[in-house]
């Protein structure tokens, strides 16, 4: 996997849009925050929802076109579809972790492009999304657990600023998931992906092919 890519790719979706990049997840961190103090499953009901316009806002931002706030709210359209993925993912993931923490983790990062798949194909219904993460996930597990795991440290010196730095750390995570999101996709034959040099210059709109056999 060409980690290095993916997060020059991340940063590069960033330039010039840490405003909304950063105001997108806090916003989103409010709401389910209140939603979960009105009511015990009140975060349950409107996850799905705002994380598919989390989901959908820095997908934008990789595309390089114009987000707004107010795309957080655009999949309260499709509410149904992305209540039910929220629930199930939530529910399922839970539920496998009660035999193992192992088996949640698995599960969690194959229900991990749920949110993604939603705002590219808002016609599936919750349990046609978890299904389709499943498939693109299948041999991919590894590598997002890794690309995951290697900003341990930036959330470790987060701890030790008091959360100051999560305003940088988030975003960046963010965005080099949704990064990882278009990767899968160009690997599996879509060719969407376009990576960006990790240092000096950058070749705006450049498309490179990935053969898939290449990263496994």
């Amino acid at each position: 996997m060409p980690r290095a890519s993916i997060k020059a790719n991340a940063k590069e979706s960033l330039r010039g849009n840490w405003g909304t990049a950063i105001l997108v997840l806090l916003l989103n961190w409010m709401l389910l925050s209140a939603a979960t103090g009105v009511m015990v499953i009140g975060k349950l009901i409107i996850m799905g929802t705002l994380e598919t316009g989390v989901a959908l806002i820095y997908l934008k931002l990789s595309y390089r076109e114009p987000a707004e706030i107010g795309d957080l709210f655009q999949p309260f359209q499709n509410f149904v579809n992305t209540f039910f993925a929220g629930f199930l993912s939530t529910i399922f993931t839970f539920l496998w972790s009660l035999l193992f923490v192992i088996p949640g983790i698995v599960k969690a990062l194959a229900y991990s492009q749920v949110y993604y798949i939603l705002c590219d194909h808002p016609e599936y219904t919750g349990r046609e999304a978890i299904d389709a993460s499943q498939e693109m996930m299948r041999g991919h597990k590894g590598e997002l657990f890794l690309l995951q795991q290697s900003f341990f440290g930036w959330f470790l010196l987060s701890f030790l600023t008091f959360g100051l730095l999560l305003l940088y750390v988030k975003p960046y995570y963010q965005a080099a998931l949704t990064e990882f999101y278009r990767y899968l996709k160009e690997t599996q034959g879509q060719q969407d992906w376009q990576p960006q040099q990790p240092e000096g210059e950058v070749e705006q709109n450049r498309k490179v092919n990935y053969d898939p056999e290449q990263f496994e």
